[in-house]
């Protein structure tokens, strides 16, 4: 269902594609919007248990997107630097496909806690606590992940042998 890497050579480990998908902070959803155009938006998210939770709005043009056709790929970009003198750059990325819905429970819990400790995890434990109970406005959104690859430069590969 899903197609392979073209340039298999380049394709991360799944250590390593969880590697980047930790150390980022920010990636890209994309889904179906309005009228059937794509759209793509920026997002915090953690990658916790082998899915991908972020917050939500319970209004907007993502969630009504998300609640409209569930399937989404989020993407993101771990390095990109620019190689001027080879007109190229160096890269290192990860983009997931999966399917996207509300965390309810325990599970919305735990997902709430991760993303607290990834963003504000040197505030008191009172505070982050206060926080999460203390959310109700929004939703966590999960993304149960059906694939996932990573993908760096071939200079990067080349450097590791």
């Amino acid at each position: 269902m899903f197609r392979e890497m073209r340039r298999g050579r380049q394709l991360l480990s799944m250590q390593d594609t969880a590697a980047v998908m930790n150390r980022c902070t920010n990636g890209v959803l994309a889904c179906l919007g309005d009228g059937d155009y794509p759209y793509a938006v920026p997002i915090s998210y953690v990658y916790f248990n082998d899915k991908i939770y972020f917050h939500s709005a319970k209004a907007g043009h993502k969630i009504d997107a998300i609640l409209k056709n569930s399937k989404v790929s989020f993407s993101v970009i771990d390095e990109d630097t620019v190689v001027s003198e080879k007109y190229t750059t160096y890269f290192r990325s990860v983009i997931a496909f999966g399917e996207a819905r509300i965390a309810e429970g325990n599970e919305r819990l735990e997902a709430f806690e991760a993303l607290v400790e990834k963003y504000s995890g040197d505030q008191p434990e009172e505070a982050k606590h206060k926080e999460i109970t203390g959310c109700t406005q929004a939703y966590i959104i999960a993304i149960d992940v059906e694939h996932i690859t990573g993908k760096e430069a071939i200079e990067y590969v080349s450097v590791k042998k």
